[in-house]
């Protein structure tokens, strides 16, 4: 009875562990025990080995204890590199922003490049469950890969610097572990495990081809390695191309932008409910629409004048040059807002993915020494250069003072504004213009290093203990194109030259003269030796250093009356981090014009941290529990910048008969906040002047507390505010910022009934997760400090928010200090699917994967008395997603179609709570902000030789474009949602080619 009992667990053991090989969240591949601590891995056919004769000594990603890879309290997904292969991703970056990994949350990849993100631009960053890439934890072989990236806000693990090509399978656990792994596990925990122990050469080519043009890839690789009685030795080099993929590249992305339907019953067209350009007879495009931009326009004070097509009336303060007018204002027609221009071709040069090229190196190895317990002294080197750019488009408005001699004498007498400004030398600005000035670049050179060293063996006969010390450093050049501020003014004040031109008043530093305000110039044609005086690029350099050493043992501890050893795992740590960030000059100075100032990003934070973890095997092998086993890790942290925290974890495993198993832990989580939140320093930027809560205050109830605070400030009522909000955004460690703390709740079941053979195996697991994070560091938000300060009571400047708030008693600008402070809460709750079934069918095997989540709940607020908002199932918050994989294996041939669906999403709802005058129900609102289910579908075949093998296939296969929203409600590429989740390539066809020698 005891032996059949044996075999039936073994087999149901070594089916889980096949299972896993096959992407199956309810386990993780196996790992040697000689490797627990560092994640390092055995070669493929070892590691099946080793689970068919010994399925005792294996661990899994979330525990530092050996175990049967059967026994995984918390869900864990696997994702071997021949899935990667086949579903055609050529970098690890695009296998880890998938659909199957992310489960729907929007990703910071490379269509982010005219955004301000963490990392800068051409960082690629992980979030796992929307909860965002800091608190997400990256591992490669079992241990931190640091941050990386440009700018100050450098906190989070870059995908670019993995080795791709040594990269054996990925470890995804979809659940809290800051009791294990420390600091950013609140989300889970993605570990990437390497190959090792290779022998021999093996070259790797693949390239994926867009059907459209632009955005095509290519790498390149070799590993190599040898493995001797006492040593061994691996590594890879590789080298990674993505070619730019412009918006004028995708008809979806290029065209108009539009914001609203005519008629929805009448099925009047897309766009049709827009302003029609009465100079083209289409819907207006709105590219640079961001409350009032303009381009080939001029302001001037109001006067009368000619009508341009679509304007209405004879007074205007916006002109757009037209040489047939010869009444009002010669050689200018009036606009409106609505027949104003906003559309340059150049604009379809912008990057709508921006192009890369990465260069990694990779070398791990180790030997014996014979000695300290059969030790083995093992190192990683990894080396990664990226050189990423992007390409934008930037407008000029360019002011030109009262009295200049740059003003035609036509508009000698205009007054735009009876103010200076920071390009007019002290004058009032006589007019304003709106300049398409053209393209802009940014790239960024980033240069990450790795280095590991350690020790490890046996204590005694039984325990196992390991020593590492590691260092990082990312060094990235950031440059990028900025206005001059004061080589603008400079050339702007100017004087003749006795020859019908103009020079500089003051002629220093090479000055060259501004050009006179004429139709050409209005349109954005400028001297180029003008352009290049003033527009120069402007470079900043960013450093992040992390140090870390540890020491842990593990190994059995006594043994249990029915159950088994009870096993443990024990360890201390210390790491050090440091950030310096240093922009440029001409940033640090507020001398770029129009855009944000920084000032310089220094700190550093250390902890130590001591932790353990123990399992109890509480029973097995008896009636009504196959297996019970209880696991608890706790640890203690003890950081320099915010003090002490501890975090545990408690678990458990039960399998009441063979085929059907119970799992559950609970415990709590922590992130400490990265350097950036700590010591960001002053970044200045704006919001627009209809930010001002006493702009036009008067047309409010004199009782109202923003009116009562704005008169109380000695404003008129009919106060219009001409200047924008600034808004200086800093680190919260003057303020006390403490660590996030998160509670972390799953539970799963876990069904692999057994059929006869002709039916095939399936397999089943449901797991509920329950993540919520207390205490989260974000910013209050300018408009919100502004709400909060003048729609309260207490109105003071050294008062609740008002603290932050302060008017220039001159031009009544305000300004906000928005810094990072302790004040928001998460909450996420979901469930994963997981199914499988495998059948031969004829001379092949069948297998089909189906991974489907269902997200419950994705609540936050920012402050404790708001309201706790659930965004689930609004606009880039899918409700669902779902994976699908369909392989046949026959002989050499494996033959695959892989499905990825994204629910539709709507935010009708959400959008008529809080603008209860509009019209939001979707059967008859005018605006779009609704996406219908998205679906993504490839093929793919693989033929493997003796010592080769090639895979090609499709990606996107029926060429799906993104869906369509209303413009200016969120972030779009033309008319699609900004939505990593959606495919922006279209149709694209890979090759990956290997041979072994």
């Amino acid at each position: 009875m005891a032996a059949t009992h044996m075999r039936r667990l073994r087999r149901n053991r070594l089916s889980a562990a096949l299972l896993t090989a096959f992407l199956m969240p309810i386990t993780a591949a196996a790992q040697d025990s000689s490797s627990t601590q560092s994640g390092q891995a055995e070669p493929a056919a070892e590691t099946q080995q080793s689970q068919a004769k010994d399925l005792d000594t294996v661990t899994v990603t979330g525990s530092r204890i050996g175990r049967d890879v059967f026994n995984s309290v918390s869900p864990v997904q696997v994702i071997t590199r021949e899935e990667t292969t086949l579903a055609g991703f050529d970098s690890t970056t695009g296998v880890l922003q998938s659909t199957s990994v992310t489960a729907g949350s929007s990703q910071i990849n490379n269509a982010y490049g005219g955004y301000v993100t963490d990392g800068g631009p051409g960082a690629n960053t992980l979030s796992l469950r929307g909860l965002g890439a800091t608190r997400t934890l990256i591992l490669l072989n079992g241990r931190r890969v640091s941050p990386a990236g440009s700018r100050g806000s450098v906190g989070s693990a870059d995908l670019n610097v993995l080795p791709n090509s040594m990269i054996d399978r990925i470890e995804v656990l979809k659940d809290g572990a800051s009791s294990i792994y420390g600091s950013d596990a609140v989300a889970g925990v993605v570990n990437i495990i390497t190959r090792k122990r290779a022998d021999g050469v093996t070259m790797e080519a693949q390239h994926n081809a867009t059907e459209g043009g632009g955005g095509d890839s290519s790498r390149y690789s070799i590993m190599f390695g040898s493995t001797g009685d006492n040593s061994h030795i691996s590594g890879s080099y590789e080298y990674y191309r993505r070619n730019e993929l412009t918006i004028g590249d995708r008809d979806w992305a290029g065209g108009c932008p539009t914001t609203m339907w005519r008629d929805i019953e009448a099925g009047d067209y897309w766009g049709s409910g827009d302003y029609i350009d009465p100079m083209t007879g289409r819907p207006k495009c709105w590219h640079l629409d961001a409350g009032g931009v303009t381009i080939n326009t001029i302001g001037t004070n109001t006067r009368t004048g000619v009508a341009g097509p679509g304007a209405t009336g004879t007074r205007f303060n916006r002109w757009r040059p037209n040489s047939a007018v010869t009444t009002g204002l010669v050689g200018f027609e009036g606009v409106s807002y609505d027949s104003r221009d906003t559309f340059d071709p150049d604009m379809l040069n912008e990057s709508l993915i921006s192009p890369v090229t990465v260069h990694t190196g990779y070398l791990q190895g180790g030997f014996d020494i014979g000695a300290l317990g059969d030790a083995e002294v093992f190192y990683e080197v990894l080396g990664n250069k990226r050189k990423s750019s992007q390409t934008g488009y930037r407008q000029l408005s360019l002011d030109y003072a009262v009295g200049s001699p740059l003003i035609p004498a036509n508009l000698s007498t205009s007054v735009f504004s009876p103010a200076p400004s920071e390009l007019t030398n002290g004058r009032n600005v006589g007019v304003r213009a709106f300049i398409g000035f053209g393209n802009d670049h940014s790239k960024q050179d980033v240069e990450f290093w790795r280095a590991l060293a350690g020790i490890r063996g046996k204590l005694g006969s039984s325990w196992n203990y390991e020593f590492g010390l590691m260092k990082s450093r990312s060094d990235a050049d950031y440059t990028f194109e900025s206005f001059l501020t004061d080589r603008l003014a400079q050339s702007l004040d100017v004087v003749s030259d006795g020859a019908g031109g103009f020079v500089c008043r003051n002629a220093a530093n090479g000055c060259v003269a501004a050009p006179a305000l004429t139709t050409a110039t209005i349109a954005g044609d400028m001297p180029s030796a003008w352009k290049d005086w003033v527009f120069v690029p402007v470079t900043g350099n960013t450093l992040y250093e992390e140090t870390t050493a540890n020491f842990n043992v593990n190994g059995p501890l006594f043994d249990m009356p029915i159950g088994g050893t009870v096993q443990g795992a024990f360890g201390v740590e210390w790491r050090e981090a440091k950030i310096d960030d240093t922009p440029n000059i001409h940033s640090i100075n507020s001398n770029l014009y129009n855009l944000t100032s920084s000032t310089p990003t220094r700190g550093k934070d250390s902890v130590m941290e001591v932790y353990g973890e123990v399992e109890f095997p509480l029973l097995s092998g008896v009636r009504g529990a196959e297996e019970l086993t209880f696991n608890v890790s706790g640890r203690y942290t003890d950081y320099d910048s915010y003090g002490s925290d501890t975090t545990y974890k408690i678990g458990a495993l039960w399998t009441p008969v063979s085929w059907m198993s119970l799992r559950a832990s609970y415990g709590t989580s922590y992130r400490a906040p990265a350097l950036f939140e700590q010591f960001l320093g002053a970044t200045t930027g704006f919001l627009a002047s209809s930010n001002d809560p006493c702009n036009e205050y008067g047309e409010r109830e004199p009782n109202t507390p923003t009116y009562v605070n704005c008169a109380a400030e000695g404003l008129p009522p009919d106060f219009s505010a001409t200047t924008s909000v600034e808004v200086v955004t800093l680190g919260g460690a003057e303020t006390g910022l403490s660590a996030e703390t998160s509670k972390n709740f799953t539970v799963g079941l876990v069904f692999q009934p057994e059929f006869s053979n002709n039916f095939g195996d399936l397999s089943f697991a449901v797991d509920y997760y329950d993540i919520e994070v207390e205490n989260g560091v974000d910013r209050a938000g300018a408009a919100n400090i502004l709400s909060l300060c003048y729609g309260g009571n207490d109105f003071a400047e050294d008062a609740g928010f008002c603290r932050l708030v302060s008017r220039d008693p001159g031009s009544n600008q305000l300004t906000v200090l928005n810094g990072y402070v302790n004040i928001s809460t998460d909450i996420v709750r979901g469930l994963d699917f997981t199914t499988r079934y495998v059948r031969d069918i004829g001379p092949g095997e069948f297998r089909a994967t189906l991974l489907l989540t269902r997200f419950l709940e994705q609540s936050s607020k920012v402050f404790q008395d708001d309201p706790l908002i659930d965004y689930n199932g609004m606009l880039q918050r899918p409700e669902y997603t779902g994976t699908l994989d369909l392989s046949y294996t026959v002989k050499n041939w494996r033959l695959r179609y892989g499905l990825e669906w994204i629910d539709g999403m709507s935010s009708y709802d959400y959008y008529a709570r809080e603008n209860p005058g509009l019209d939001f129900n979707p059967s008859t609102s005018m605006y779009k902000i609704y996406t219908p289910n998205y679906f993504l579908s490839s093929v793919s075949a693989q033929y493997n030789g003796d010592k080769w093998s090639v895979t090609a296939g499709v990606r996107n296969m029926f060429d799906k474009e993104p869906p369509t929203i209303s413009q200016g409600i969120y972030n779009t590429v033309g008319n699609a949602l900004l939505y990593s989740g959606y495919d922006y390539f279209g149709r694209t066809f890979f090759v990956n080619v290997t041979k072994s020698f």
